[in-house]
């Protein structure tokens, strides 16, 4: 076990070692050869398919390598050239040209040309999501292999937009009237084999594609829902990654002789969205009181089996949005009493605050998709109470938290944010914490918080880029600093990406931008 929990930590070092984090490869003998076309790599993950549709599950068809983008991301996070190669701005910032890769083809046979990718642009634009909200002017093909994004403001952010699973490139023939996908025919090293949603999807490899052929010819992605069955499909033999595990099923599997436990630092953070309008969270003081009662070390370490609790919004990995600088979120209980006491929140007979009659009882919503949230409520459900809270854990599904947003009735819900789910953060950060007086926020941002100039500030970063300020400082980390000074979401601990890696594989990579399961990259061992 020793062995194992050794092998575990110098992984996550890799990964953590030189600040942008690097591929995490799983030990294994050489490559095979005969079987490797008829083997089928199996892939388990808590994660349901919804359909077909990029808003449903792109991500996952992201993930599986059946769809592109046209710009992509490399390991530490900078932009590179997906399905086009090059991108120019015009001088005023208005004027976006993309050059696309000559001879791709998607997996009907069709041909991915500009106006095809016009298409599939102004179909994401049409629909929710990040790239809605670019002040884009027209889309225009202007020969076959460049395509024109004409803005009516400058909006630096463009291409990291354009990477974003939401604005996966498919054929023509995936929509409908209504332009909702029906089939995902992309044109990615793999290409759909069959899809049974909620529960499989099986991919085989593409041919005609326009990069190198991949050695794993055939995958399998199961969802899984309880933790334990992963773990147990792990450990029987029956998987080659098997993602979101437990402390528990890392624990166990510790001790498998079949697998390899790896773990990478990621840009996501578990959060506390707290509303803003409740009549307690209002005052800014008690939302800073809840972040003083939780003990994040003992979270991370005891709970989670995490290094550290997060000390702020973004982890160190998101450069320039983590500011070394930031006075680092910590427990002091006393002093939590003290502003729940300094607000007028005074202990009852039951050991509950209340005040003008109204006891500070609440409920706190997480579900069970990532196994440990429920687990780090209970432990918040506990140290809420030591200072007079009272709270009801409710169990349910993730939906109820955009649900709750919309309709008023969120107290408090726990969950996992992608930060760079956009590979410039800017996109998330506006998405959840910008908006308007009537309509603050995001579903996974801020409730019931809105600031005029950090909005403005944010809209300018997003057209302007992250010059330094007239002061000389990070616009990114002045920005964290607003965040972590209001606390609309209380930042509880920095995700680590946990799987188990079967000894079939000779090499295995842990993307920690989570874009991709990497299976191109795999190979067999003998």
């Amino acid at each position: 076990m020793a062995e194992q929990i050794t092998c575990w930590l110098g992984m996550t070092l890799m990964v953590l070692g030189l600040g942008m984090p690097q591929a995490v490869k799983a030990s294994a003998q050489s490559s095979g050869d005969e079987q490797a076309t008829s083997r089928r790599l199996e892939i388990v993950a808590p994660f349901d398919i919804k359909g077909a549709d990029p808003l449903l599950s792109g991500i996952l068809f992201q993930r599986m390598q059946v769809v592109e983008t046209l710009v992509e991301v490399d390991a530490t996070g900078e932009l590179q050239p997906g399905l086009a190669t090059v991108w120019k701005v015009s001088d005023d910032g208005l004027e976006w040209r993309f050059t696309l890769r000559s001879g791709v083809q998607f997996h009907d046979g069709s041909r991915l040309d500009a106006e095809v990718a016009r298409q599939v642009l102004e179909i994401a634009r049409a629909k929710p999501g990040l790239l809605k909200s670019v002040p884009v002017e027209r889309i225009v093909a202007e020969d076959q292999r460049t395509l024109l994004i004409k803005l009516s403001e400058p909006f630096a952010a463009l291409p990291a937009y354009l990477a974003d699973y939401r604005q996966q490139i498919l054929a023509p023939a995936s929509f409908d009237e209504t332009g909702t996908a029906q089939q995902v025919i992309g044109t990615g090293p793999y290409h759909m084999l069959r899809m049974t949603p909620p529960l499989s999807l099986e991919v085989t490899a593409f041919e005609d594609y326009w990069g190198e052929q991949p050695e794993v010819r055939q995958a399998r992605y199961q969802a899984v829902s309880r933790a334990e069955g992963r773990a147990l499909i792990a450990e029987s033999g029956d998987a080659d990654f098997t993602y979101g595990l437990d402390p528990a099923s890392r624990q166990r599997l510790s001790k498998s002789p079949r697998v390899t436990l790896a773990a990478a630092a990621t840009p996501r953070t578990m959060l506390l969205k707290v509303n803003a309008n409740h009549p307690a969270f209002q005052d800014p003081d008690v939302r800073r009181a809840l972040s003083l009662a939780i003990d994040r070390t003992a979270i991370a370490q005891v709970v989670l089996r995490y290094p550290r609790g997060a000390s702020q919004l973004f982890p160190p990995m998101v450069e320039g949005w983590h500011d070394p600088a930031l006075p680092e979120l910590h427990q002091d209980v006393f002093e939590a009493r003290a502003l729940l006491d300094a607000a007028g929140w005074t202990v009852g007979e039951d050991g509950v605050r209340q005040k003008d009659g109204q006891r500070l009882a609440i409920t706190l919503i997480t579900f069970s998709d990532r196994p440990e949230l429920p687990l780090v409520a209970t432990v918040l459900e506990r140290q809420f109470h030591a200072i007079g809270i009272q709270t009801r854990l409710d169990i349910t599904n993730f939906s109820a938290i955009p649900a709750g947003h919309h309709d008023g009735s969120l107290d408090m819900a726990l969950f996992a944010r992608n930060l760079a789910m956009v590979p410039d953060p800017i996109g998330n950060v506006l998405s959840d914490y910008a908006g308007t007086p009537e309509a603050p926020g995001g579903d996974w941002g801020a409730m019931g918080w809105f600031d005029a100039d950090f909005t403005a500030e944010l809209e300018r970063m997003a057209r302007e880029g992250y010059g330094p300020t007239p002061e000389g400082e990070d616009p990114r980390a002045q920005a964290s600093g607003v965040i972590q000074q209001a606390l609309p979401v209380i930042p509880i601990a920095w995700y680590y990406q946990n799987l188990a890696i079967s000894h079939r594989l000779q090499r295995a990579q842990v993307d920690p931008w989570e874009r991709s399961f990497g299976l191109s990259e795999l190979r067999w061992a003998p």
